[in-house]
């Protein structure tokens, strides 16, 4: 089994864990206040812990459904991408869902207290890929160049 090495950067700062056995993710929990409003949609979060990913993986920071479905916020860059060379302190880029007339209940404001999860965290492996020039594609597919809605509308 590869090993995931965290290191804690601020006092108080929690290591992230998985909430099951079978959970593909890590919490990722805040060790800051912040606080998100309709005047205050954006907001920067530290978790003040930092990860040592294994050689060829990439850590993938994703909004908690539960966050999203009952209080409109979500990781605004979604995913976030931890490179495999970054050694700083894990951060969180939090927006919140504009408010809207279909969605009235829980458009307010959003406090966020240290140890509070507030993503999660997915690490994958990625492909070691060579770019190269090429003057064409070696298999013309159906679709071609075909772009935004080119394979039919939502039904």
């Amino acid at each position: 089994m590869t090993e995931l090495k965290f290191i804690i950067f601020e006092r108080g700062a929690q290591i992230p864990t998985q909430a099951t056995a079978g959970a593909a993710c890590y919490d990722l929990i805040t060790n800051e206040r912040g606080f998100l409003s309709p005047t205050n949609a954006r907001l920067t979060l530290s978790t003040g812990v930092g990860i040592e990913l294994p050689p060829n993986h990439v850590g993938l920071i994703c909004s908690r459904s539960g966050l999203a479905s009952k209080h409109g916020v979500f990781v605004l860059n979604a995913p976030g991408i931890i490179d495999e060379d970054y050694q700083g302190p894990i951060k969180v880029i939090l927006g919140l869902q504009p408010a809207n007339l279909l969605w009235p209940e829980d458009n307010a404001a959003y406090e966020f207290l240290p140890g509070m999860r507030i993503a999660q965290l997915l690490v994958m492996q990625k492909a070691s890929l060579l770019s190269v020039v090429a003057h064409s594609f070696a298999d013309v597919t159906a679709r071609g160049s075909d772009g935004l809605g080119s394979t039919g509308l939502c039904s």
